[in-house]
This record gives structure tokens, C-alpha cells and sequence, in this order.
């Protein structure tokens, strides 16, 4: 699988709404939008899995785009304490 990570989500954008846009590169397997644990209110990122390492490189065109109104930051989603 091939994910990357975007941030700078809208507090409007959920799983379904960041799944559709990144459906236009290719096929998506998993959309996450990160929750706080409390107020279950976006964190402000998420995670897209793609099935096909072209399709998430075609998303990482995306980095500065608008989704909801705000210019999204697009990157490789790396394991945690990775860098």
C-alpha cells in the first residue's frame, strides 16, 4: 500500500470529502482524517492509502491545493518515529 499524509485540512473536511478529491488520481483504498480523542474534532490531517504507487504519486501534485478552502500540504506518509 501507499500513503501519504496531508495536513492542513479544513475542520469541515472528513474521511468521505478527502477520499473523493484524491479519488481523481487513482484508486483509494483508505481516507482517515486524524480526530481528537475528546471533542472528536478534526486534528487538521489525515492520511490517504492508494492501491498503486503511480496513483500516490499523482496525489503528491496535489501539495498546495485547495480542498474546503484551504492549501493542503501533501507528503510520503512515514512510519511514526521514522524521518
Amino acid at each position: 500500500m501507499y500513503k501519504i499524509f496531508v495536513g492542513g485540512l479544513s475542520w469541515d473536511t472528513d474521511n468521505e470529502s478527502l477520499s473523493a478529491f484524491f479519488d481523481q488520481c487513482g484508486e483509494v483504498v483508505e481516507a482517515y482524517v486524524a480526530l481528537d480523542r475528546n471533542s472528536k474534532r478534526s486534528r487538521g490531517f489525515g492520511f490517504v492509502t492508494f492501491a498503486h504507487e503511480e496513483d500516490m504519486q499523482e496525489a503528491l501534485k496535489y501539495d498546495g491545493e485547495y480542498l474546503d478552502g484551504r492549501s493542503i500540504k501533501v507528503d510520503v506518509a512515514t512510519e511514526r518515529g521514522q524521518q
